[in-house]
């Protein structure tokens, strides 16, 4: 599903650089939940945004579902980020004038869907998240769990083959995060390709993988037992 090889990555910092990957190998196989972990500036950011394609290695291989990803220009990156990718943020990153509904439904729209096909199967999203009878709220209408939920249904619209997750439950209270590494657990169990990048103990405990970086380097990667997320009465 994905295979890095010896990836660098270095930023320009004054007249010196920063090397932030330092060789990089990484393989997961379709059907597995990985968690990246690290404290700040251990790479694992950096790490997401080049699986992402939203930043470029300076060495190294990157294969996705066998197509190596490299010299991208932004429009082909788009193209298969929108194909290959489905990416739920910290932050949710909803837009704010557009209801849960047309959120969902804007991947469909860059993949040249048509409106009302589009629309029915954003729908059929927020309603696998629990969320139909929001759909025409706004963001600030809704928790912060109600707008992760929009951000899982938005992830997934376009069946993506590598769901990314950075800091997912980042913004989140214990009760609501443990709601949402649910729902995430259970697109795994029904086959979903999760990675995802967080500072959690107890959020990597509920992966099925444990990736740890330090100063750009992968010290650790071990299978574990995973702890299912405890739904609150």
């Amino acid at each position: 599903m994905l295979e890095i090889r010896q990836l660098h990555k270095s930023y320009p910092i004054g007249d010196s650089s920063l090397h932030v990957l330092k060789g990089i190998d990484l393989s997961v196989e379709k059907g597995e939940m990985v968690a990246i972990m690290g404290s700040s500036g251990s790479g694992k950011s950096t790490l997401l945004n080049i699986i992402g394609m939203l930043d470029e290695a300076d060495e190294g291989e990157y294969i996705l579902d066998e197509l190596p990803i490299k010299n991208l220009t932004e429009k082909k990156a788009a193209v298969y980020r929108n194909k290959f990718l489905g990416f739920i943020f910290q932050s949710f990153n909803l837009i704010n004038y557009k209801s849960a509904l047309e959120n969902v439904a804007l991947p469909l729209y860059y993949q040249g869907m048509k409106r009302k096909e589009r629309l029915e199967l954003a729908m059929f999203h927020l309603e696998k998240v629990g969320l139909a009878d929001w759909a025409k709220h706004l963001p600030k209408e809704l928790s912060g769990g109600q707008k992760q939920r929009v951000a899982i249904a938005r992830a997934l619209a376009a069946d993506p083959k590598l769901l990314l997750a950075d800091e997912p439950t980042g913004a989140l209270d214990t009760k609501t995060s443990h709601e949402i590494m649910d729902f995430i657990q259970h697109l795994n169990d029904e086959g979903k390709t999760i990675l995802m990048v967080t500072h959690e103990e107890d959020i990597a405990a509920m992966c099925k993988r444990n990736v740890r970086l330090r100063d750009g380097v992968i010290i650790e990667d071990v299978k574990v037992e995973q702890v299912r997320a405890k739904l609150y009465v």
